[in-house]
Parts: C-alpha cells; structure tokens; sequence
C-alpha cells in the first residue's frame, strides 16, 4: 500500500482572491478526489506561493470585512480588509477567505492545519 500523500501547490500570482480561496478550500475538503466522503477528512495538503502578488483591487479590500466576536455585550469587532492587509499582510486574507468556505463542522481545525501559505 502506498501511502504517499501529494501536496497540492497553487500559485496564487496574478489571480483575484475568491478564485485561489475557493481552489484551496476544494482540495482542503477532498471534493477533488473520487474517494471524498462528508464525515472524514480525505483532503490533501495545500501549500500557497506567492500570495503576497495576489491580484486585489483598493475598492475590494475597502468592502471585505471579518468579524470577531469576544463573546461579552458590545465585543463585536468588524476589521476591513485593508486593516487586516495592512497589519498582518495578504496570507490572512488567504487564510480567512478560506477559512470561510469550509463546512462548519468538526473537520474544519483539521482542514485548516494542513494549509500552509508562503509570500
């Protein structure tokens, strides 16, 4: 039995952040490969490479916004996207968009532990 496990690598220059974002969450979630099934994790690891040439327009990063919520009465935090560009850099752009697109169950720690982003 061969249990080599392939690393799917995306370059992420010249193309818009939807498009890498949901390629990542495919491959993370298995839906590439014919043996996918909903309730184990059958993904691949992903590695994304030049994401800071990642193609994003002033007007894009102005309407993006994530939310974080501490879990006390007014502790709602809404961060832009250029905010979040600015500080932390284009990989979490990457990292939240993804994040985002994966189910919300059990699997999703697990998905996103093999996503790995490099400049």
């Amino acid at each position: 039995m061969n249990t080599k496990t392939e690393i799917k690598i995306i370059d992420a220059s010249g193309r818009t952040l939807g498009r890498v974002a949901t390629e990542v969450a495919m491959s993370l979630m298995g839906k590439t490969k014919a043996s996918f099934e909903r309730n184990v994790y059958s993904g691949m690891p992903v590695t994304v490479v030049n994401a800071s040439k990642l193609r994003i327009t002033t007007k894009k990063l102005a309407e993006i916004y994530h939310t974080r919520y501490s879990g006390i009465p007014g502790g709602l935090r809404i961060l832009h996207g250029t905010e979040t560009a600015e500080k932390r850099g284009l990989k979490e752009l990457i990292k939240l968009a993804t994040y985002q697109m994966l189910p919300d169950n059990k699997l999703r720690r697990t998905m996103m532990k093999h996503l790995k982003i490099e400049d």
